[in-house]
């Protein structure tokens, strides 16, 4: 009674696609804002096609055999698909598992012996195991990819330069400063600061929540890779509890042009390229 699991699989594949894809239906979780429920049954097809043509006598024991590849190529193009969509873990895994129950009804309702078919459930789940743990962790990898992808937008998208005025620029800066942001900001200023030929910038630190001596340090290493290209730095949105953290650290920011508000900054760049705005006065015109 070996080949019975097999047998039915290949004999049964409809069936079990019918009671697969009902599963799938019947989850609570189901996501037809993420995938259109004839996109599911057309994947799900393609891949209980491909599962009964695989399977064999020889390789129903060997989930480390080569019969298997392409569906470990499916499984995997799925779950990174899946995980840029937005599906959740339990979402996806909900997807093969319950493929795996559909395959376990069919056998209970073909095979009447009770211990062959123990030992054909138990050979699927040996399997199905490890459909599922391939499956997890392309999914996670496919979820690190995304979250990597977004940070480095969310890191450009938070560090914009911007040109206030003929040779200022201002670079307000959101979250929290660590090695590899700081790179990126001084790329981008240093940058910025070659293409328009500015002679001052303002690193606005308003929307940093906190100081410490890391990222002073950072702080530190920006102004003097500006200075380098010939630029003055001005630091803006020196709050109260960030000057008082200042000082009980020990932090040394005495060389570096700091002021409250970007409002004082920016007056203090105007006046350091000698010009002057003055607000127009509009006489009022009496009858």
């Amino acid at each position: 009674m070996k080949n019975e699991a097999v047998k039915i699989i290949k004999a049964k594949k409809k069936y079990i696609l019918e009671q697969w894809f009902q599963n799938q239906l019947d989850n609570e979780g189901l996501r037809e804002d993420l995938i259109t429920n004839d996109d599911q049954r057309i994947q799900s097809e393609e891949l209980i096609n491909l599962f009964a043509a695989s399977i064999s006598d020889d390789n129903f024991d060997n989930f480390q055999s080569r019969d298997f590849e392409k569906i470990e190529e499916i499984l995997s193009g799925i779950a990174i698909a899946r995980a840029r969509r937005g599906f959740s873990p339990r979402e996806t895994g909900v997807y093969i598992f319950s493929l795996k129950a559909a395959i376990l009804k069919t056998l209970s309702e073909e095979i009447s012996d009770a211990t062959v078919l123990y030992t054909e459930s138990m050979r699927i789940n040996s399997l199905f195991d490890n459909f599922s743990m391939i499956t997890f962790e392309t999914f996670i990898k496919g979820r690190e990819d995304v979250i990597l992808r977004q940070t480095d937008e969310i890191t450009e998208i938070s560090t914009p330069v911007i040109k206030i005025w003929d040779g200022i620029l201002a670079l307000p800066i959101i979250g929290t400063l660590d090695s590899s942001r700081t790179q990126i900001v001084m790329e981008n200023l240093l940058q910025e600061i070659v293409e328009t030929g500015s002679s001052i910038a303002i690193l606005d630190i308003s929307g940093v929540p906190a100081i410490d001596t890391l990222v002073a340090q950072h702080l530190i290493k920006t102004v003097s890779a500006t200075r380098l290209m010939g630029a003055e730095c001005i630091i803006s949105g020196i709050r109260p509890e960030i000057a008082q953290t200042v000082v009980h650290l020990g932090i040394d920011l005495s060389e570096i042009v700091t002021k409250a508000t970007l409002a004082s900054a920016l007056k203090l760049a105007f006046s350091m390229i000698e010009l002057e705005v003055r607000k127009k006065v509009t006489p009022k015109i009496f009858q």
